[in-house]
């Protein structure tokens, strides 16, 4: 179905090729996994499966891509989309109408599908993304993860051969995410698709891969093969190269590396059970993990009392009260469309809070401009494009420290001290929007901690970044917290909550559900069905393990682990 042959691929204006010397054949029906470092050019191959490579961006130096035997380079992109439909990292992209049934209805009428079959198909696609409610309302009303689930829902409206899954789940909660890979199961179940999945939520979706492909940093191809074989015989490499891996396999290699034999390397929460019962059995019990501190807290940075609010007659905040204490690191949890970014953009004044009902250092935020603001709380959007005022990746860090009156020697050696940082350094002359969608969001990372506000408001900040990156990231951000820095994240990841955060606000229908430690939301198990939250994949492994290895109950990261590796050991 898919072959792809010695093809190197560069962008105007980058120096480096981003694919080189690439050769990939995928036969049809199978479901593909590709892996591989932020920058190493998995979203420019998928671009070059519909040819919007070469015909809209990118330079095709050599080689050849055919899909169904159709040569991308040559094909228009028009023919090439009903065969190949992607799914980007970011839905806006790929939008281009004002309301969810034309969005669907838009690749239809350009097939000349007959009216007649439209609708049955509009209703089909909506239902299967859970977003049938949804008909008639403008795009741009949708949260960020129903925005995917339509632009989802449009792509199988056209019912393409091939299914290009680019981060399909980045934006959704954790029921949002499931039924997309249950949408996936019933898409290989049919058997009518081949599918090629970018992602890196894997525990829950490890089940359905046939095989998985790496991709390292000159864009070749590292590892090829199915995927309990690759992880179990490259995970060391695949660490190193900052490559997203399935926890359960982290916890295997782990184990392993303590000398807890084995008898078959896990790559499911399912088979970890089965894999490590019996290990553990014979292993000598390992104490219970020792709770990390929690902040005692200093004085309010954040006092919201009695907030609400509504986008016209949908309301979106119903009475939210909550104290945001300098030096905590908190965690804004909840589904899709509850009302989490809402709630900060009140907290940075994008949306202006009735008088008394935020209070930022005992200021009334309603009275605070924009320039007091950004002093002392700095804001990384969901979408880091929509923050990029240059054409510089250096003049984009450097465009805060400049407006806030620093010189220019003391603006190069900050500007090139994050860049080192941050792994961008030799993207200092490139153009922000030519960076990878992982590089860009390190970018707005950067420039946002610039000028050293602190308070940190991030929203999904590890979205689009490989294993290494993400770790960087947020070992940084904890290195900040420990400095007294206040920190909110809006995320997704349970995971990130249980390895980082000290307190959590669980948001749910725009009210405040839950406000406390992530272990006592763990152990919630109604809340978090309510809140359409997953236990992170650790968590749930170790609920099932406890059950003939108690001091296990509560687990959730690797870290949680270290007392069992130490006890194999010993």
């Amino acid at each position: 179905m898919i072959d792809v042959s010695a093809l190197t691929v560069k962008y105007t204006g980058r120096k480096r090729p981003v694919l080189r010397e690439l050769s990939l054949q995928v036969p049809k029906g199978q479901t593909l996994l590709i892996l591989g470092p932020s920058g190493s050019g998995k979203s420019s191959l998928a671009l070059t499966l519909n040819g919007l490579i070469p015909h809209s961006i990118g330079e095709v130096l050599g080689g050849a891509v055919r899909v169904a035997g159709a040569d991308t380079q040559h094909t228009p992109v028009a023919q090439l989309a009903q065969r190949v439909g992607i799914l980007f990292q970011d839905p806006d992209a790929q939008f281009a109408t004002l309301t969810v049934e034309d969005e669907i209805v838009f690749g239809l009428e350009n097939l000349c599908l007959d009216p007649a079959q439209m609708d049955a198909r509009v209703e089909a696609a909506l239902a299967q993304v859970g977003m049938a409610h949804a008909r008639r309302r403008p795009v741009f009303a949708l949260s960020g993860g129903e925005k995917q689930r339509i632009a989802l829902a449009a792509l199988l409206a056209m019912q393409p051969e091939v299914l290009v899954f680019d981060e399909p789940t980045a934006h959704l909660d954790s029921v949002g995410t499931q039924q997309v890979f249950a949408l996936l199961a019933q898409l290989k179940a049919r058997g009518e698709h081949t599918l090629i999945l970018i992602e890196h939520k894997l525990d829950e979706l490890m089940h359905l891969v046939d095989r998985v492909v790496v991709l390292d940093m000159d864009g070749a191809v590292f590892a090829d093969g199915p995927p309990r074989t690759l992880f179990d015989q490259h995970a060391v490499e695949l660490q190193e190269m900052g490559v997203w891996m399935p926890q359960v396999c982290l916890l295997a290699q782990q184990l392993r590396t303590a000398g807890l034999p084995l008898k078959a390397f896990p790559v499911t929460i399912g088979e970890a059970v089965k894999a490590l019962g019996p290990a553990l059995a014979a292993a000598p019990p390992a104490p219970a993990p020792v709770p990390s501190p929690v902040n005692p807290g200093g004085a309010a940075v954040y006092s919201v009392r009695d907030l609400s609010f509504s986008y016209g007659d949908m309301p979106a905040l119903h009475n939210v009260s909550l104290d945001i204490q300098q030096g905590d690191f908190l965690a804004i949890v909840g589904p899709n469309g509850a009302g989490k970014s809402t709630l900060a953009r009140h907290l940075i004044g994008l949306l202006t809070p009735p008088p008394g009902t935020v209070l930022l250092n005992e200021q009334d935020v309603h009275d605070l401009d924009a320039r007091r603001l950004a002093q002392q709380v700095a804001y990384v959007f969901q979408n880091p494009e929509h923050q990029f005022v240059t054409e510089r990746v250096d003049d984009e860090v450097a465009f805060g420290l400049r407006a806030a009156g620093m010189g220019e020697e003391q603006v190069a050696a900050q500007t090139a001290r994050l860049l080192e940082t941050f792994g961008l350094a030799r993207y200092a002359p490139a153009n922000p929007f030519t960076l990878s969608h992982g590089e860009k969001r390190r970018l707005s990372v950067a420039a946002m901690l610039a000028i050293g506000q602190e308070t940190l408001i991030l929203d999904e900040p590890t979205f689009g970044q490989d294993e290494r990156n993400a770790a960087a990231l947020m070992a940084l951000l904890r290195a900040l917290n420990a400095e007294g820095k206040t920190v909110v994240m809006i995320t997704h990841d349970m995971r990130l909550v249980a390895e980082a955060a000290d307190k959590v606000a669980v948001i749910l229908g725009g009210r405040l559900e839950f406000f406390g430690p992530p272990a006592e939301l763990f152990a919630q198990g109604d809340l978090l069905a309510r809140a359409h939250l997953n236990l992170p994949p650790l968590a749930r492994l170790a609920a099932l393990l406890a059950t003939q290895h108690p001091q296990m109950a509560g687990w959730a990261t690797l870290q949680d682990y270290q007392p069992l590796s130490e006890a194999v050991r010993v």
